[in-house]
């Protein structure tokens, strides 16, 4: 599906100052599928039709990414999952599995902190992560989003280019499986549109945000309340291997899932695999 048949299809939420953009498809027990940075709810489009037989799939843009909107200049996973509680309060969703990449791992985590400490709005059932930098121990940004969360990083977003754009993206994506022209084209524009140049130095900060909430972000990893597993591009430089070997001494007692030939956003490059895997994890709850 092209981005704007994607977009097209898809409803804002407003409440305040903040706008969530998403797209709801299927029946069943809901799934809210959650993005990675510095991409949009547009990475799920391949799957969504799968997925919507058998769950109420609900996939936002987060706040600062796509074209949804918030006041951010800290806290940044903070505001991210604020917005998305706000959306699910107003769909009514009580509860709900998770499906999460990248940025959205972190968000998940939060999520479920909240649910350790009695406060999630949502009864969350389970959670699936994709390639994310969940444990700093293991997760190896590039040199680019070091600047770009730094303080210098205001000052280097300014001069961020297509090109640029495009040399990461193909550098995260594995050599089987390299981005298509249009997905470039297509997630480059739509963030220049919401004032990308200026948010990804901004949403960049989440990296340190890890270090800081380490703590709190790990405790429902290694005390899990509800089924996971992790599913994982091994390509991947960023949030490969290391992190699901991580993920896996963590919890021997759940799915790990090795997805070769893939990088960053296995979703996106081996679908057929995703899907495979996620399913045979839900299968088995």
């Amino acid at each position: 599906m092209d981005i704007q048949s994607w977009y097209a299809k898809g409803t804002t939420f407003v409440s305040g100052d903040t706008s969530v953009f998403y797209v709801r498809e299927g029946k069943g027990i809901p799934l809210v599928c959650i993005h990675g940075f510095p991409t949009s709810s547009w990475d799920f489009a391949t799957v969504l039709p799968e997925l919507a037989k058998q769950f109420d799939c609900i996939v936002p843009d987060l706040p600062g990414l796509g074209i949804s909107t918030t006041p951010m200049s800290k806290d940044i996973i903070m505001n991210q999952t604020d917005a998305v509680e706000l959306l699910l309060d107003d769909l009514g969703i009580t509860e709900a599995h998770i499906f999460a990449h990248d940025i959205g791992d972190t968000i998940a985590q939060e999520l479920l902190a909240r649910k350790k400490e009695q406060k999630a709005k949502v009864k969350w059932l389970s959670a699936v992560f994709m390639n994310g930098g969940m444990f700093p121990e293991v997760n190896r940004p590039r040199i680019i989003q070091k600047l770009l969360g730094s303080f210098m990083g205001p000052f280097f977003g300014r001069f961020l280019s297509s090109r640029t754009y495009d040399n990461t993206m193909n550098n995260i994506f594995s050599q089987a499986h390299p981005p298509s022209k249009v997905f470039l084209e297509s997630s480059w524009n739509l963030l220049l549109n919401n004032d990308g140049r200026k948010m990804i130095p901004v949403i960049s900060q989440y990296l340190e945000e890890r270090r800081t909430h380490i703590k709190r972000w790990r405790s429902p990893l290694q005390h899990p309340e509800i089924p996971m597993a992790m599913i994982n591009g091994i390509e991947d430089p960023i949030s490969g291997l290391g992190t699901a070997q991580f993920f896996q001494k963590l919890q021997p007692q759940s799915l790990t899932v090795f997805i070769e030939n893939s990088g960053h956003y296995p979703h996106v490059e081996t679908p057929e695999a995703v899907l495979s895997s996620f399913f045979k994890f839900h299968k088995s709850l």
